[in-house]
C-alpha cells in the first residue's frame, strides 16, 4: 500500500523525526509518493543556513561536523546533517560510518542525522541529497550541515546545494600541489586546516595564502583561513564565527539572492536529468530502445552522440501515458 504523503507532510512540518526519516527512506528510493510530498513541503523550505563540509579523505570532516553540531547546539539552534558516505561500485553498499561518529546526539530531539550513500554519484553527493535537505528545512531546522565523501578535486556539486562552503584541508597529506589546483578551491567560502597541531600546519597555511592571493580580486567577500584542531574543539567557535559572517556577508549584499537562483538553477537541472534517466530505466519500452542504442554503439553501427540524441529526441515526442 502506498504512504498517505499528507500525513507524513503534516508529520514533518511538526518536526516528527519518524515520519522525516521514513520520507527520506522513500526519497532515496526515487519514490513518486516522495516527489508528491517535496512538492506539498517546498513551500515551507528556504529559512535554514546550508553549509557543506568538503575536503579529502582523512580530512576529518565527521569529527568537525560532531563539534560544529555541539557548538551549535550551546547557542539553542536546531541542526540537520547530511553525511554522504562512497558507495561500493559493486554492491552498491555504503558504510554510512558518520551516525556511528555521531551517536551521541541520538537523543537530542534538536539534531537529526541522516547518514546516504553516494550510489555511484559522482561531485561528491547522492542523487537524493537535495531533497533530504528539502525535508530537513521544512522541520523547521536552523543549520543543516552537508558533509561530503571526500572524493577530490571533481567534488564541487556542494556548492550549487549550500550558501556557506567549508572546505577542509590537513597538513601532511603530500599532495600539496593537488589541494591547490583550480576547481576544488574555487568553491571554497571559508578554509580551515585540521589537525593543526600537526607539523606542516603552518606551511599549509601559506600554500592557502598564496593560493587564495592569486584569484583574488580585491572586493567582496575574502575566504579567510582558520586552524582547528576537531579532536579537541580548538578553533570552532572561530569557525562558527567565521560561517556566521559569510552567512551577514550574503544578506547585506544580496549576493544570497545570486546563491539562490544558482541552487535553483541546479535543482532543476539536476531533477530533469534525474527524470530522463529513470524513464530510461524503469520503462521497459524506453529500457528496449536504450538496449538496442547500446548495442550499435558497441557494434559501432552508430556513434554515442546521435545514439543519445536519438534517444532524447524519442522522449520528447513520446506522449506520457
Amino acid at each position: 500500500m502506498a504512504p498517505d504523503t499528507t500525513e507524513l507532510v503534516k508529520h514533518v512540518l511538526k518536526g516528527n523525526r519518524r515520519a522525516a526519516a521514513r520520507l527520506m527512506t522513500l526519497t532515496e528510493s526515487l519514490s513518486p509518493e516522495a516527489h508528491a510530498a517535496i512538492k506539498q513541503l517546498y513551500p515551507y523550505t528556504g529559512k535554514a543556513h546550508i553549509i557543506g563540509i568538503t575536503g579529502p579523505p582523512g580530512s576529518g570532516k565527521s569529527t568537525l561536523v560532531d563539534k560544529l553540531i555541539e557548538k551549535y547546539r550551546s547557542h539553542n539552534l536546531s541542526v540537520g546533517v547530511v553525511a554522504v558516505d562512497p558507495s561500493s561500485p559493486f554492491t552498491g553498499g555504503a558504510l554510512l560510518g558518520d551516525r556511528i561518529r555521531m551517536n551521541r546526539f541520538a537523543s537530542d530531539h534538536d539534531v537529526f542525522i541522516r547518514s546516504m550513500g553516494s550510489r555511484g554519484h559522482l561531485g561528491g553527493l547522492a542523487w537524493a541529497t537535495m531533497d533530504v535537505v528539502h525535508i530537513l528545512d521544512a522541520m523547521g531546522k536552523d543549520i543543516i550541515m552537508v558533509e561530503t565523501v571526500g572524493a577530490g578535486q571533481a567534488e564541487v556539486d556542494i556548492v550549487q546545494l549550500a550558501e556557506t562552503v567549508v572546505l577542509l584541508s590537513v597538513p601532511g597529506l603530500g599532495d600539496d600541489i593537488q589541494t591547490i589546483k583550480a576547481g576544488i578551491m574555487e568553491i571554497g567560502n571559508i578554509f580551515a586546516i585540521n589537525k593543526a597541531d600537526l607539523d606542516g600546519a603552518d606551511r599549509r597555511f601559506v600554500e592557502l595564502q598564496s593560493a587564495l592571493s592569486l584569484g583574488q580580486e580585491g572586493d567582496g567577500w575574502e575566504p579567510p583561513i582558520l586552524k582547528v584542531v576537531a579532536t579537541t574543539g580548538e578553533g570552532i567557535e572561530d569557525l562558527v564565527k567565521a560561517i556566521q559572517d559569510h552567512h551577514e556577508y550574503l544578506v547585506e549584499s544580496e549576493e544570497i539572492v545570486k546563491n539562490r537562483e544558482r541552487r535553483c538553477y541546479a535543482q532543476l537541472e539536476t531533477i530533469i536529468e534525474r527524470s530522463f534517466i529513470r524513464k530510461l530505466l524503469m520503462d521497459p519500452d524506453e529500457r528496449t530502445l536504450f538496449d538496442k542504442l547500446v548495442a550499435e554503439v558497441d557494434q559501432r553501427k552508430t556513434d554515442p552522440y546521435t545514439a543519445a540524441e536519438r534517444l532524447i529526441l524519442h522522449l520528447i515526442k513520446t506522449p506520457k501515458k
